[in-house]
């Protein structure tokens, strides 16, 4: 086989797989609706009340119950995956439709409820697919599904606010809600068609609390996946951090904020371009390696930011969009391989958790620190402590090689 094939094959063998097709469209249809409307909400909120904090509490609603992750991830580790699907898409189709009674302050309690549930109801939907996926797609093509989900995921991200603003300003906030809850039927039909062989679970073994600790443990014990979730969780800590100087840096530039539009544009594309590489990259370098050159790549990035030019600006934005997912496929690949069927609900939940919480953290703390310090100086010591996360999974992949060359049982005991 020649090496253009090496490279291509693959990717072709995913898009003609049937199943895998069929998750990729139900991700792209639900990505749409989903990032629609996650713009649109807070621009409803806006106009109903005039507060921006109110307005930003519309994310605060859909990514709080990420915290909830290791135990929402246990539903999808009691039950069939695909029929769990399949009810999250129609229950979140029904929910969307209530909000056709949200036209007042008054009403505002049902708007941030949905959101509330819909945020739930995505840990566990997100879940459940993780643990489907790694079933129905063969183990050796499971980071080329993955960043070609990040691709479509990333895409609709790029094309989705724009479209869900143009239906906020023609006919409002509760027809956006109508165009995600068709998005969720059309999704279900999709995983209606998936054909999966899936056993009944086994009785739960011991206490609700002692099967979500499972996931935690089994994360915290393996060797191969803890440092790529501790990587990974680093790393969104840092991107909160370089997300909340945004603004800042911009300002430097000289622009108005809506120059923030195209960064972001050229981040999302920096994105999607690894999507399409993530899959020939990980056969080639590893998880680990693969997650530590994105990580340096996006460190070095983020230190040149301090530097006061637009090509440069961009240059950086799509450097970011590129090493930036690389840690988040490493981690959800390795998670998808190296662990049993059983337990990979909660699993995948539990690192999702870990990996994306702590962004959250990030901005808050990048917005006080922006105010306090000098933008450049902070963008150069978070570059710097960002290049120190990668060394401790460049020794790892050393590691790891040295004792696969000795015997594959010393590599993994179990």
């Amino acid at each position: 086989m020649t090496t253009t094939g090496t490279t291509t094959w693959p990717l072709h063998r995913i898009l003609r797989d049937r199943n895998s097709a069929l998750y990729l469209s139900a991700i792209v249809v639900s990505g749409f609706g989903t990032s629609a409307l996650w713009l649109a909400s807070g621009v409803w909120v806006k106009d109903l009340t005039g507060s921006d904090g109110l307005a930003a509490l519309c994310m605060l609603a859909m990514w709080a119950p990420t915290l909830a992750g290791p135990l929402l991830g246990t539903l999808a580790d009691r039950t069939r995956r695909k029929p769990l699907l399949i009810g999250a898409n129609l229950l979140l189709a029904a929910l969307l439709l209530t909000l056709f009674t949200v036209d007042s302050p008054a009403r505002l309690w049902l708007l941030f409820a949905v959101l509330f549930v819909y945020g739930a109801t995505g840990v566990v939907h997100d879940a459940a697919e993780s643990a489907l996926v790694a079933g129905a797609v063969p183990a050796s093509l499971l980071g080329d599904f993955n960043g070609l989900r990040m691709t479509a995921t990333e895409g609709m991200k790029l094309l989705a606010p724009l479209a869900g603003a143009g239906v906020y300003a023609a006919y409002g906030g509760a027809t956006v809600a109508l165009l995600d809850a068709v998005t969720f039927v059309v999704a279900t039909g999709l995983y209606a068609c998936l054909r999966v062989r899936e056993s009944a679970p086994e009785p739960p073994a011991g206490s609700w609390r002692a099967q979500t600790a499972e996931g935690a443990r089994h994360l915290w014990t393996h060797p191969r996946l803890r440092p790529l979730v501790l990587a990974g969780g680093t790393t969104m800590l840092f991107a909160g951090l370089n997300g909340a100087m945004t603004y800042a840096v911009i300002d430097g530039l000289g622009h108005d904020p809506a120059y923030a539009g195209v960064l972001y544009a050229v981040q999302g594309a920096g994105s999607v371009a690894i999507g399409l590489l993530s899959g020939p990259a990980l056969r080639r370098l590893g998880e680990r390696r693969f997650a530590a050159y994105g990580i340096a790549l996006t460190a070095a990035a983020t230190s040149l930011r301090a530097i006061p030019s637009d090509p440069v600006a961009l240059g950086c934005s799509a450097a970011i969009g590129a090493g930036l997912p690389c840690v988040l496929i490493a981690a959800l690949t390795a998670v998808q391989r190296e662990t049993p069927d059983a337990l990979l609900g909660r699993t995948a939940a539990t690192a999702n958790t870990l990996v994306f919480a702590p962004n959250v953290i990030g901005l808050a703390v990048g917005a006080a620190l922006v105010e306090l310090l000098d933008v450049r100086l902070l963008l150069a010591v978070l570059g710097l402590a960002w290049l120190v996360t990668a060394m401790p999974l460049l020794q790892s992949a050393a590691s790891a090689s040295r004792t696969a060359t000795k015997s594959p049982s010393d590599a993994n005991p179990a």
